[in-house]
């Protein structure tokens, strides 16, 4: 009887075992979404919306020109559930194409009745027609991702949100009066042509010390700026990762390798733009 009993408890503890070996299920993309994706993709969007999908039809090859491989081309129809930025209207019902993933036998994946989040454009002349902003342009909604997103959006569409960086215009080192006192002015280029300037200062027996000023007036107070902000997207995605010669107007040797320097601590401590679209 007692072999017995211990063979019970030893087949009851059995799916508990094997089920501690088993791994966890990979996360899905969305959930590895970084912010500099969610940046790229709302930062391009004249509407960003939840839909729902209500019919797809696979496009043949021919019609389907640069389609990755393992990929097939989508025509969707889906209906709006919600606007949750844009400035143009939209209607009830949408139509536009999207590349998506073979599934792992091959085939085309069913998505009708699935929620996805929608970064897009308009298409002029042709009403309830939408052009995606990339190939990674819809994604699987979650209440968790809008919410990661609303942040970004509104900061976006701040009056006060920083302007697009687009490169460093020039950059110049000037040594102190005391020995290992150093200051160093860093001109950005921008889209709109806003002026942004970054200013590195040294001072003896203190850490060095650096912030950026989003405006005409140089604050000499200025701060790193935080984290997944706008203001650390415009910097750690668009600038280069070394001070480009060119832009370098110092002319003293030294003052030129201060320059890089402390152009080199200003990329250091943004780190990585890390993106996994």
């Amino acid at each position: 009887m007692l072999k017995i009993k211990i063979l019970a408890l030893s087949l009851a503890m059995l799916p508990l075992a094997v089920s501690a070996q088993v791994p966890a299920p990979p996360e899905s993309r969305e959930a590895q979404l970084t912010y500099a994706d969610l940046v790229d993709l709302a930062d391009t969007s004249e509407l960003v919306l939840r839909a729902e999908i209500r019919r797809q039809i696979a496009l043949e090859p021919e019609r389907a020109t640069g389609v990755a491989p393992g990929f097939a081309r989508l025509f969707i129809e889906a209906d709006t559930l919600a606007l949750i930025a844009g400035t143009s209207g939209v209607g009830a019902q949408l139509r536009y194409l999207v590349d998506v993933p073979l599934d792992a036998r091959g085939k085309v994946p069913k998505l009708r009745k699935q929620q996805v989040l929608l970064f897009a454009r308009t298409v002029q002349g042709r009403p309830g027609e939408l052009q995606l902003v990339s190939e990674s342009a819809q994604l699987a909604y979650s209440p968790e991702l809008e919410a990661r997103l609303r942040p970004v959006l509104s900061a976006l569409a701040a009056t006060d949100s920083p302007p697009v960086v687009t490169g460093i215009s020039d950059a110049l080192s000037v040594p102190g009066n005391l020995a290992g006192e150093s200051e160093t002015q860093i001109f950005l280029k921008t889209e709109a042509g806003a002026p942004v300037s970054i200013t590195v200062l040294r001072r003896p027996g203190r850490q060095p010390a650096w912030g950026v000023s989003w405006g005409e007036i140089i604050d000499q107070s200025a701060r790193p700026p935080a984290p997944e902000t706008i203001a650390w997207y415009r910097l750690a995605c668009a600038l280069p990762p070394r001070l480009p010669d060119e832009a370098n107007l110092s002319n003293d040797g030294s003052a030129r390798a201060q320059a890089a320097r402390d152009y080199a601590l200003v990329m250091g401590e943004l780190g990585p733009c890390a993106r996994t679209l």
